[in-house]
């Protein structure tokens, strides 16, 4: 019989009413009885990590959940975390690249009503991680609404209904319908052969700009100013900026020069940014800024987060962040490359 650890953080999942509003609250003894009454195959094991609003989770919370799930793939077959929503889909970019290569399945759930609520989607979506979680299939995957996703292509698109989270760009890994679960084991990354260890160094200077036309390029120098090291630009359409009246494309050139990391992406979406089609984006190209392509804003913030912890030099994380890891990029799918 396969063994799941299942690794509570907080989140609508385990809530409970209260004056100030929904808050985690249920104790581990509920959740785990609620749960091996309709999981009968597995041994669940449950541990609780912390009880937090998932707004509240923060970068050390990632190092330190990866921390702990390193020595779990050594005594389990799967894992299982429970998770809030609102920032579930970056701590499942950022396990995906603290966790490159792990061993065993790596499932964040989570609901959008609490598991003590009579019609919550909490016990069905934790049925299929934990289904996930014993596939034997390595990596980290978002489970939820009967779709399992890589977690660096997951994100949060409503907020309300309960097929809250998409695959962005790129196939979910697995659906459940009526034939049970099908995994497609195609399009999950092949692990490398090599010892695995969780590698939890990064930076959390890294902030996100959506331009909106109108606006000046002033807030770029005001982020290196304050000693921010990396910049996501959600650009307009395929990855275009302003270089007329209000030039942002000089002082992001400027901001470059101060060995601040800028990576454009697009405000849409889908499809992602392409920076050489138009001038408004060749300009960036040339001005040495990074290119997003099909990324999930999610996913660019964490990696860029992630890259910055190690000791590369601006070309080298340039190279790094451009190139595809775990099929958080479209191209350049033969296999994982080393960092």
């Amino acid at each position: 019989m396969k063994r799941v650890r299942i690794i509570n953080t907080g989140g609508t999942f385990s809530s409970v009413k209260s004056p100030k509003g929904m808050l985690p609250g249920l104790g581990g003894q509920d959740i785990l009885e609620e749960l091996r009454g309709f999981v009968k195959d597995c041994e669940l094991e449950y541990e609780d990590f912390c009880s937090l609003d998932s707004a509240n989770i923060l970068p050390k919370h990632w190092k330190a959940l990866a921390e702990r799930i390193e020595p779990a793939c050594r005594e389990y077959d799967g894992i299982v975390i429970i998770h809030g929503t609102d920032t579930m889909a970056y701590t499942a970019s950022m396990l995906s690249f603290m966790l490159w290569g792990v061993p065993v399945p790596v499932v964040i759930t989570g609901s959008q009503l609490s598991i003590a609520h009579p019609v919550a989607d909490a016990m069905e979506n934790c049925r299929a991680a934990i289904h996930m979680a014993c596939s034997g299939c390595a990596g980290v995957f978002v489970a939820f609404n009967r779709k399992i996703m890589l977690g660096v292509r997951a994100s949060k698109v409503r907020t309300m209904s309960f097929d809250a989270f998409e695959s962005i760009n790129y196939p979910c890994v697995a659906e459940i319908d009526a034939f049970g679960m099908r995994v497609h084991r195609e399009l999950i990354p092949r692990r490398a052969a090599v010892r695995f260890m969780a590698d939890t160094t990064f930076s959390d200077r890294v902030a996100v700009i959506k331009p909106v036309p109108g606006m000046t390029g002033e807030l770029f120098g005001i982020l290196a100013d304050q000693g921010y090291r990396g910049i996501i630009v959600e650009a307009f359409g395929l990855g275009g900026l302003p270089f007329g009246e209000n030039d942002m494309s000089e002082t992001i050139k400027d901001v470059i020069r101060q060995g601040v990391a800028v990576a454009i992406g697009s405000q849409c979406r889908y499809d992602g940014s392409d920076l050489s089609v138009y001038e408004t984006g060749r300009r960036l190209r040339e001005s040495g800024a990074f290119e997003m392509r099909d990324m999930t804003t999610e996913a660019a913030v964490t990696k860029l987060m992630w890259l910055l912890g190690k000791d590369l030099s601006l070309a080298e994380l340039k190279q790094k962040f451009e190139e595809n890891l775990i099929n958080e990029l479209s191209s350049d799918m033969e296999g994982l490359a080393g960092v």
